[in-house]
């Protein structure tokens, strides 16, 4: 059977719903009835954020009003169980007002309780069997922070945990053997401009790798996929940086690494990747995946943007650092609060094209 809505093929029967995105299979002479099918029920459910906790406008005081608010494990739970097929609300269903995401600060607080431990194991122990753990748990902490604040803020509820986590180890390290492909080609021409193009063309192909199904045909699915590859690559990344300093015989410089790279991780490779996922998006929309979409002036402008931010953020500005790249991060975010707004604004005109559709009963 062939969905209709993301073009799956299955090879057997899957019963009503379609295993890949959720779609109902409407039997002769059926129509939906959205009250009552499991779908509404699991929307319903997993919908934890109260009405009057929400807001339309990006006002930093209402996105993170939730976080210091007392949560309890069952409004975890509810979140962590949509994507799947029996969980992705239908986009009638969908709320088109800003989220109010709170997770990412607990998975904070979880990593970095974790990391103070294997700080003390290390320092004040002196085990070395921590350090592998401090190098892991301090390179993947704020990554995947930040993460979970893109998975929250991703409205349609249609990309499920499991499959983040997918994309994050493989996105991250195929991400970076292709640009270690790239650099190998470009041995004798490595400066900040061809580091920020290597780079962020590496995960941008593996980004539309990810999101090139017209399952993720969301804006605000880009964002998710692009930040779980970028969160891939930083924390790789800053493993490898970490060891590093380790190896050279400087323990001072091994927390220095986690703890300046984990400061600007999340507007670096994080963020960037999420707005090239976004724009790829915003430009296949409900089509097929085609090579010319890449060349369309709404994804280029963004990929430019991407590039040219790294290419700054590598160049090397005596007495500036780190104040050039908390300008860059406060830039780059700037940026994906904007990206977030037009990812509501494309579910809530998707709403409205669905309920302009006029209603034929069958006779």
């Amino acid at each position: 059977m062939k969905c209709p809505e993301c073009d799956y093929v299955s090879q057997s029967d899957v019963g009503r719903y379609c295993i890949n995105c959720g779609h109902t299979f409407l039997k002769d002479g059926e129509t939906h009835q959205d009250s009552s099918s499991l779908f509404y029920e699991f929307a319903t459910y997993v919908d934890a954020v109260p009405k009057q906790f929400r807001s339309v406008e990006p006002k930093f005081q209402n996105i993170f009003s939730r976080v210091f608010r007392k949560h309890s494990e069952l409004e975890a739970e509810r979140l962590f169980i949509v994507g799947t097929a029996l969980t992705t609300p239908k986009i009638g269903e969908v709320k088109e007002t800003w989220p109010k995401p709170w997770l990412f600060a607990r998975v904070f607080l979880f990593a970095l309780l974790a990391f103070i431990g294997l700080y003390l194991g290390v320092s004040y122990f002196k085990n070395i069997n921590f350090i592998p753990g401090l190098i892991i748990v301090g390179a993947f902490a704020v990554p995947i922070s930040t993460l979970i604040f893109f998975w929250e803020m991703n409205a349609p509820q249609n990309i499920a945990i499991y499959r983040i986590i997918y994309v994050v180890f493989i996105g991250g390290i195929l991400s970076m053997l292709v640009a270690l492909l790239f650099f190998n080609i470009l041995k004798n021409n490595i400066n900040p401009i061809t580091i920020g193009i290597v780079e962020e063309l590496a995960k941008a192909l593996v980004v539309i790798f990810f999101v090139r199904t017209r399952k993720y045909r969301y804006t605000l699915n880009g964002l998710l996929l692009g930040a779980a590859v970028g969160a891939g690559f930083a924390a790789f990344e800053t493993a490898g940086y970490s060891l590093r300093a380790l190896l050279s015989g400087s323990f001072p410089g091994l927390y220095s690494t986690i703890l300046v790279r984990s400061f600007l991780a999340p507007g670096g490779h994080v963020a960037w990747a999420a707005l090239t996922g976004a724009a790829f998006c915003r430009v296949q929309g409900n089509h097929k995946f085609e090579l010319s979409m890449l060349l369309k002036p709404r994804f280029i402008r963004v990929f430019a943007l991407v590039v040219l931010m790294h290419a700054l953020w590598d160049t090397p500005i005596p007495g500036i650092f780190p104040v050039g790249q908390i300008f860059l991060m406060l830039v780059s975010w700037i940026v994906v609060f904007l990206m977030i707004r037009r990812g509501l604004k494309e579910i809530a005109t998707k709403k409205v094209q669905l309920s302009s559709v006029p209603f034929e009963p069958t006779s």
